[in-house]
């Protein structure tokens, strides 16, 4: 049964001049010529079931490229039939602890469970080698005993990190993927970034204010998948939460951006609602500066870049 919340329903009917909605059992195909884009969570640090914590997964050719891994990311991969031996890389926005926390299970659970034989290549900020040589020791006794007693391919345990700057970070089989500092301080470096297969593009905000850098790069792309904060306008800075709402893009905000980049599609993911603020509020605050097509990213909802773009909606089995 196709899962589409009210605020979805509300929000597809912008959709029609750029692509069409359609839903699919099969989420491993995906044509050559495409872009497929899955929000596997689009949550915050809030644990809660709906929405699991920050994770796109990106496949373009015969690229499976994973972008931040947050809270769950595993259990979606399993829910779309990919093992952790398929992905080619990972790719962090930043160290914040919602965008790493499940890490360490895709890496060993999907290590033991997929049998992979490769080192993982792993792209993010300054401090991502040191929190892996770390996150390695803290698991050397369950890593030693799978390879000694459940005869593990041990190079399938390690990774390959790369700490990234500015630019391409990342070229193979006619996908690029080029890092792109925005604006998350006091988080210094944060990256967002731009994908780009066969003449097509999407865009992956990660954490960030307003930011003209990320308008730069996004310029001319066919998604544009963006965080986004609305909190109550009485909201004050002596407010404990004044600082969630401090380090990210409000509704207004993101409606300029979207405004200034013009993509098929703007996609909401990362969406922390302040203080019992709805999504039907998140949309009319976004309108306020922008007329284009927009939609509210739920957990599992894909998109497919082509010609144009098609959102599809979780099929739950």
């Amino acid at each position: 049964m196709i899962r589409l919340s009210l605020t979805t329903i509300l929000s597809l009917f912008v959709l029609v001049s750029f692509g069409q909605i359609k839903a699919t059992n099969d989420s491993l195909q995906v044509n050559t010529a495409t872009i497929k884009v899955t929000l596997l969570g689009t949550g915050t640090p809030l644990p809660i079931m709906k929405r699991f914590g920050p994770s796109i997964l990106v496949q373009a050719g015969s690229e499976y490229l994973l972008f931040d891994a947050g809270r769950g990311c595993l259990q979606r991969l399993r829910q779309l039939n990919i093992s952790y031996d398929k992905l080619n890389a990972i790719f962090l926005t930043h160290l914040h602890s919602d965008h790493i926390v499940g890490l360490p299970d895709l890496w060993l659970t999907g290590w033991l469970t997929s049998k992979r034989a490769t080192p993982m290549k792993l792209f993010g900020p300054t401090g991502t080698d040191e929190m892996i040589k770390n996150l390695q020791k803290a698991f050397v006794f369950d890593i030693n005993i799978r390879i000694e007693d459940d005869k593990m391919p041990e190079e399938g345990s390690k990774f390959l990190v790369k700490e990234m700057e500015e630019g391409v970070v990342y070229e193979k089989n006619g996908v690029k993927v080029i890092a792109f500092k925005v604006d998350h301080y006091p988080i210094v470096p944060a990256f967002g970034f731009r994908v780009e297969y066969n003449g097509h593009s999407v865009i992956l905000s990660g954490d960030t204010r307003y930011s003209e850098n990320l308008i730069k790069f996004a310029k001319g792309t066919d998604l544009l998948i963006h965080e986004v904060v609305i909190a109550p306008d009485t909201l004050s800075k002596s407010d404990p939460k004044y600082r969630v709402w401090a380090h990210h893009t409000t509704a207004e905000q993101a409606g300029k951006i979207f405004n200034a980049v013009k993509p098929k599609l703007a996609a909401y993911s990362h969406i922390s609602k302040l203080y019992g603020r709805n999504e039907q509020e998140l949309l009319k605050r976004t309108k306020t500066n922008y007329s284009g097509p927009v939609i509210i990213g739920e957990d599992l909802m894909s998109f497919s870049i082509d010609d144009s773009v098609s959102v599809i909606a979780w099929q739950k089995k």
